[in-house]
């Protein structure tokens, strides 16, 4: 794929300089008079429940070239951070909150069970709430066309929580959390602007047609307002089931018959010779099955499952490639901002050896189809731990930002150190389109947004995006990192915090616990934690786990 980057000399922009759906160009040069331009596009593109290591410019053996090129022509940043789980870093995402502020402290409700989670709690009510704005909502007050083809899992069962409601012009997806791939039916069906429709063809594939409706959104947005656009792509690859096509699948069948711990470690070092770490730092303990212990039949059905897993994600790519080639020939690629990103680390949900029945692999069966968590501990390459988890290896997302007019030539293909989290994605939207953050929507007061602006790394400046600590919780989970300090605990049900501390620029992997030997830093750190967890609306899991016991019985 060719990129047909024009680049316009003096090109500078900042955040403050723009006008009701239009930019100046600044003048930096002496008679130079400003150029008025239109507002950038946006487009944000997710991917679901993959790893760190996943993707080719981030060191994995799975052929993307289309993202790889996009990060050669973007920066690339080592330190991003998602919410940990799929629905709470949707909120967080779409709102420039923190997941609790937005409603979703948890998990939003199951299509099967309206009851699940609405524990009349304001974090953890399931859907959306209204003291929150969405990103789409604060743009189409500066005349942009908002549209979104993917994922949402951020309200299903009350109509007036979904994306059209929520400032979406168009939408087609998923309302639920995951779905087959080959026929999503029923209660995890697709839907249309707010209608139910059917899977059409009997060569449906549901990334495939997620990338259709986005095309078809675009192309109509060019033809018809020529307006500047937001597009929320979010795609359920690779989140299980493990549903892939043949084509795809015959790339990869037989290239991991030596197994997750020589994966891992080739990864490692591919990813050290690539800068993504730095050559000191150090790899995880493995947490995986043993290999040499499987039968010669188990291993190959390993193999068949890692094979399905990367067609997904190899899949994805192709069709994020033939979104940039609509952008390219509608004229629009140079003006648009891209970022990827996935919404948590890999999942090791299904054990050790995945889940759903081995005799659904490889058909357009199954449901629960997952690779496992052997598997999972190779997409997490150096880090330990998994979706749900707060420790780096469940918030460490890929994070490639692709603008032609805005990266200087001379960032394209670098990576940034400075960290960064979901909430600031809104602080960067807004910043960049010239939108206001309202402090009401529709009479309601809105929460101020929690992020802070990447925009002066897009512009080549290598600053730190954050003066003040952030933090994350989920399921009890908690963590705390300011400057290179990562204060975290895993949850265990009962039990009182066992707080551990982190210096990530020495040691991303959380290797060494240096709490005994920091006491004041842990004392400080989980001091601004317990502020921010009232402040926030974070419930107590255990008191979580009780009312939800009490629900359900």
């Amino acid at each position: 794929m060719k990129f047909e980057i024009k680049r316009l000399i003096g090109f500078s922009i900042a955040a403050g300089i723009l006008l009701a759906g239009y930019s100046f160009r600044s003048a930096n040069a002496v008679n130079t008079k400003p150029v008025l331009e239109k507002a950038p596009n946006i487009l944000i593109i997710m991917a679901d429940d993959m790893g760190y290591s996943d993707i080719g410019c981030y060191g994995s053996e799975i052929a993307t070239p289309n993202l790889d090129q996009l990060a050669a022509s973007g920066i690339r940043f080592r330190q991003f951070y998602n919410g940990a789980r799929c629905c709470p870093t949707r909120a967080s995402l779409l709102t420039g909150l923190y997941p609790h502020q937005a409603g979703i402290g948890h998990m939003t409700n199951d299509p099967e069970d309206s009851t699940a989670y609405q524990y009349n709690l304001p974090g953890y009510q399931g859907s959306l709430n209204n003291k929150c704005v969405t990103i789409a909502e604060v743009l189409k007050t500066r005349g942009y066309q908002t549209m979104m083809s993917g994922k949402w899992h951020v309200g299903y069962h009350d109509r007036q929580k979904w994306p059209l409601q929520r400032g979406f012009d168009k939408y087609y997806g998923i309302l639920a959390g995951a779905a087959n791939y080959f026929n999503p039916t029923g209660l995890r069906g697709l839907t249309l602007m707010n209608e139910p429709v059917k899977p059409k063809g009997k060569d449906f594939y549901l990334t495939d047609a997620l990338t259709d409706h986005a095309i078809d959104f675009l192309n109509e947005n060019h033809q018809q307002t020529k307006a500047p656009f937001f597009m929320y792509l979010a795609y359920t690859s690779p989140h299980w089931p493990l549903n892939a096509l043949q084509d795809d699948v015959k790339k990869y069948r037989g290239k991991y018959k030596n197994g997750w711990k020589a994966l891992r470690k080739e990864r490692y070092n591919r990813m050290i010779k690539m800068g993504i770490l730095k050559p000191e730092a150090e790899l995880s303990a493995d947490d995986a099955a043993d290999w040499d212990k499987l039968s010669p039949e188990k291993q190959d059905e390993m193999d068949f499952r890692m094979a399905l897993y990367a067609a997904q994600i190899d899949r994805m790519d192709q069709n994020i490639g033939r979104v940039v080639k609509a952008l390219t020939a509608s004229g629009e690629l140079d003006n648009t901002l891209i970022l990827f990103l996935s919404d948590n680390g890999a999942c090791a949900e299904g054990g050790d050896l995945g889940g759903g029945l081995t005799e659904n692999l490889g058909t357009k069966k199954g449901y629960m189809l997952s690779y496992g968590q052997s598997w999972a501990n190779v997409s997490n390459t150096p880090f330990k731990k998994y979706k749900h988890w707060v420790n780096e290896g469940g918030i460490s997302t890929p994070l490639i930002a692709y603008w032609p007019k805005m990266i200087p030539k001379a960032s394209q293909g670098k990576f940034s150190d400075q960290y960064g989290f979901l909430p600031d994605i809104m602080a960067t939207v807004v910043a960049a389109s010239g939108a206001k953050y309202p402090l009401a929507y529709k009479g309601q007061s809105i929460i101020p947004m929690e992020g802070k602006s990447i925009l002066p790394i897009l512009q080549g400046k290598e600053l730190p995006v954050h003066h003040q600590p952030i933090f994350w919780e989920h399921e009890g989970n908690s963590a705390v990192r300011m400057g290179n300090l990562k204060l975290v605990c895993e949850y265990h049900e009962g039990r009182p915090k066992k707080w551990e501390l982190y210096d990530l620029d020495k040691d991303r992997s959380e290797l060494h616990d240096l709490s005994a030997s920091m006491p004041e830093q842990v004392s400080k750190l989980s001091k601004a934690y317990n502020e921010w967890a009232s402040r926030a609306g974070v419930v107590p899991f255990d008191e979580i786990k009780k009312i939800q016991a009490s629900r359900h019985k």
